[in-house]
């Protein structure tokens, strides 16, 4: 295992993922003050792979610079809000899923099979069949 490549490529994943983050409020900023502005934002964006948002970021650069500038500029607003406090959340909510499964993988472990019989007059519960020899 390689920390240091695992933190490098979790970071161009959140990045890419601000940047995607970015553009859906662009488009519902845009859709309040220029709707037809965020319809063709909204277009290039499909026609886009946000998994490359460096490469997404430059092709909308050049078909739009007032665009690419403000996206650039709610990216780099929204990694400074969240940036704070996210590793410590992530590590939480991490944490907390893990111990979940755990919870749920003991209790499908330790539940004990049903009990079946290929013929159902075998099948009876004992204490009802202690009942019906007492009567």
């Amino acid at each position: 295992m390689d920390p240091k490549r695992v933190a490098k490529d979790t970071a161009v994943a959140v990045q890419n993922y601000l940047t995607y983050q970015a553009v859906r409020i662009a488009i519902n900023q845009l859709t309040e003050t220029n709707p037809g502005l965020a319809i063709w934002l909204r277009q290039f964006s499909a026609g886009n792979n946000f998994q490359q948002s460096e490469m997404y970021l430059e092709g909308l650069l050049k078909e739009n610079k007032e665009l690419g500038l403000r996206i650039m500029t709610i990216r780099q607003h929204l990694a400074e809000e969240i940036m704070e406090f996210m590793p410590e959340m992530v590590q939480t909510n991490i944490r907390q899923a893990n111990m979940e499964h755990r919870r749920e993988l003991l209790e499908r472990m330790t539940q004990s099979p049903p009990i079946i019989s290929s013929n159902p007059a075998e099948s009876t519960h004992p204490e009802l069949d202690a009942n019906e020899h007492s009567d």
